[in-house]
């Protein structure tokens, strides 16, 4: 594919031209990607969710709200004259809008606090937050402003305020600068960095475009393709470094270029696919969560991973045919002996590579102690973790969401700003507004709950939904044991009312997002784990080398959620961050991690242990196996990780608190599995086990289908009639050596 790829190098170029061309004009014409509410099925607040759309026509369960938060003057009440003339000019300024569904004075529902120095309006929308209208929102900012004229301190809440735009566009540009200093330093070479990175462009280009054009058509919402995105463009830049990267190892043996592209296709690009294919495996195998919208975003970012290893297959390689010289290192082009200039910075024998590796082959055992120590050390925060869904209060205080939280809490109590949500369902009762009463003071003389609002029931007076609010914050365990309690309850309320009841609301759902995700992630593991141990044992064959990658991982996955703990759970170091407030890390957080971190991972070990291998079948020995190993791949697995490591730090830098989570945990992974796990566990664990770990069982031997990742049938079949064979290329006697050992 290599070589025909670069020998039709016009034909392959204008393909992915008019692929792109075809995709984007696709995209534009295609209707926009719909605005789809988020949905958990199975759960009971989904359920609750379900019931008060069906039982309640026209009322969305979960459209927008905005709670817009008046507070007095020091000395001063909201119900002085001046002051309440200036909050019901605000409502009605509220209610005043096409997407409005309604907007609640506070002096006929009572919304005021016992001090009278607090008072808060809820606004109703009849869409969900991400279709509010730019109008929309521009009238409650004025709302708002016009009240802090009057002299009142107003803040707003809620999710009509949340910023729907894309978090990550500044994030991305810094990545790709980064990415673009970390190429040069690499290769020494303008074209050889542009080149990663202008393929990885056009790979993403032409994700994002499928996405938007599909995006109707599959009910993918505008969420999908963020992922994608940012997984499209890191692995994109990688899997093009590892062919140009090899490309350039060949040229340094002298060979030609259309034989070099040949062989570096035919090598590194054959790792390209396993590595991917470990990827797509952890992507698709979102599926098992069981959460709709994960599983599209999981399965958009496994087709921009595909686009991405056909891209370094085809493209790549015919971009090397137009300039076959350009990616070369300044010395070879300068000098124009290929093979001896590169020779030092390629294939040299005392290259960084070589030396580590030869220090940890004198030390194995330190060096594992100490990264199996320091990691499970890491990984022991991991155990206090707290699942939940960071909201309004993890903000920083410059926000006026965070404000309005703070004045709520101040005035009302913290567990006003997470009420809790209960819908009766009265079909099955004799007297169904006696049985709603009847749940609603069972529940209002729980501990822990400090008020419960009138039932409100529907035109057909068989449902009825009442507000509880709890005497916790929203993230407090205590709040989360509320909730259990109140469902343990359950079966004796109903069976003496005849009504079922349940609880729902933004804190409930979090409660059971939570739940599912914790029940959801062993399964998620041992599928996608299980998966890639498969892959791995067709791709290296041996049993203990896909054991040891997993459990590396494992390892790194660990430890890496157990920084995320100290840091935005526990609080330490969280300033340096920007993380003004601590709590419960975000429910999807190590699913994430997980399905992310390992498919990077798997990439590292494939490129890294597939040099070990293709050097050991070729007559090495182990430890000079993992030398030359080393000496051509760490190079460009440290250039891909850092790569990787500024792209998803650059996220860090967002004000959003959840983002911040998300950049910190991916880059703290791919840190601590690429440069602990896989450049000191690794070959520390294979220099222990020496020939081990190349063993598999005979009848395993015959079971497993033979792929040729190391390119020894490249080594066996004769080159150009230009070209010679290399010289001790062992071919078939490496099998028997393998089959000794």
């Amino acid at each position: 594919m290599g070589r025909l790829a670069f020998r039709r190098r016009w034909y392959v170029a204008l393909l992915w031209a008019a692929v792109l061309a075809v995709v984007g004009l696709s995209a534009l014409k295609a209707p926009g990607a719909s605005d789809e509410e988020f949905s958990m099925p199975g759960i009971e607040s989904q359920k609750a969710f379900d019931l008060i759309e069906q039982r309640f026509p026209g009322a969305t369960a979960d459209g927008a709200t905005a709670r817009v938060v008046f507070v007095a003057p020091d000395g001063q009440k909201v119900t002085a004259s001046s002051n309440k003339a200036a909050i019901e000019k605000a409502v009605d300024e509220l209610a005043d809008g096409k997407q409005v569904a309604g907007a609640v004075d506070p002096f006929q529902a009572r919304a005021i606090s016992k001090d009278g120095s607090t008072a808060y309006a809820t606004v109703t929308y009849r869409v969900g937050a991400t279709e509010l209208t730019d109008a929309s929102k521009e009238n409650l900012r004025q709302a708002v402003d016009g009240a802090r004229d009057a002299g009142l301190t107003v803040e707003a809440g809620g999710s009509a305020l949340d910023d729907q735009g894309g978090a990550g566009g500044v994030a991305e540009v810094i990545g790709i600068a980064v990415a673009a200093v970390v190429l040069l330093i690499t290769f020494g070479s303008l074209a050889a960095a542009g080149l990663p990175l202008l393929t990885a462009v056009v790979g993403v280009g032409v994700s994002m475009a499928s996405i938007l054009a599909l995006a109707d058509a599959l009910g993918l919402s505008t969420t999908t393709g963020t992922l994608a995105m940012m997984l499209g463009l890191a692995v994109g830049i990688d899997y093009a470094l590892f062919v140009v990267s090899r490309y350039r190892e060949e040229r340094a043996r002298g060979r030609t270029p259309q034989e070099a592209t040949g062989l570096a296709v035919g090598t590194a690009g054959s790792a390209v696919v396993f590595a991917g294919l470990t990827v797509v495996i952890a992507l698709a195998g979102l599926a098992v969560v069981g959460i709709p919208m994960l599983t599209k975003m999981g399965l958009a970012a496994a087709g921009a991973v595909v686009v991405a290893v056909l891209i370094a297959l085809t493209l790549v390689p015919a971009i090397l045919g137009f300039w076959p010289d350009a990616v070369l290192s300044r010395r070879a082009r300068r000098s124009g002996s290929v093979k001896a200039s590169a020779e030092s910075t390629e294939g040299g024998e005392h290259n960084g590579g070589t030396r580590w590796a030869r220090f940890v082959l004198r030390r194995p055992v330190p060096v594992l102690i100490l990264g199996v120590v320091g990691l499970g050390a890491l990984a022991v925060p991991m155990t206090s973790l707290q699942l939940g869904m960071p909201g309004d209060e993890a903000k920083p205080t410059s926000t006026t969401e965070r404000r309005a939280y703070d004045a709520l809490a101040e005035g009302f109590g913290p567990g006003f700003n997470g009420p809790l949500t209960v819908v009766v369902d009265a079909r099955g009762a004799d007297d169904a507004k006696a049985a709603a009463q009847t749940v609603s003071q069972e529940i209002g003389a729980t501990k822990g709950v400090v008020s419960v609002s009138p039932a409100q029931f529907n035109d057909a007076g068989d449902t009825a939904v009442f507000s509880v609010v709890p005497s916790t914050a929203p993230t407090d365990e205590k709040t989360k044991d509320l909730v259990k309690t109140i469902r343990g309850e359950r079966p004796g309320i109903e069976s003496g009312t005849g009504a079922t009841f349940q609880v729902t609301g933004s804190t409930a759902v979090n409660i059971d997002i939570a739940d599912k995700v914790q029940a959801a992630l062993v399964p998620y593991l041992v599928v996608v784990v299980g998966l890639a141990i498969v892959l791995l044992l067709v791709v290296f064959r041996s049993l203990l080398v896909p054991l040891k990658a997993a459990l590396g991982f494992l390892l790194s996955v660990l430890a890496s959620l157990g920084a995320v703990v100290v840091v935005f759970q526990q609080g330490h170091g969280a300033e340096l961050l920007g993380v003004e407030q601590t709590g419960p890390i975000m429910s999807l957080m190590p699913i994430f991690l997980v399905g992310i971190v390992f498919g990077l991972a798997m990439d590292y070990e494939v490129f890294l242990v597939a040099r070990m291998r293709e050097a050991y079948v070729h007559g090495e020995r182990p430890g000079q196996a993992i030398v030359s190993g080393f000496r051509y791949s760490a190079r460009v697995v440290v250039a891909a990780a850092l790569i990787m490591i500024a792209v998803f730090a650059g996220f860090i830098g967002e004000s959003d608190s959840m983002i911040k989570m998300i950049g910190f945990g991916l880059a703290s992974a791919v840190l601590l599995d690429a440069f602990v796990v896989r450049m000191a566990i690794v070959p520390a664990v294979l220099a222990l086990i020496g020939h081990r770990a190349w063993w598999l069982p005979g009848w395993l031997d015959r079971l497993l289908p033979r792929v040729d990742v190391e390119g020894e049938a490249l080594s066996r079949r004769p080159d150009d009639a230009t070209e010679p064979a290399p010289a001790g290329a062992p071919g078939d006697t490496a099998d028997r050596e393998v089959a000794r050992a």
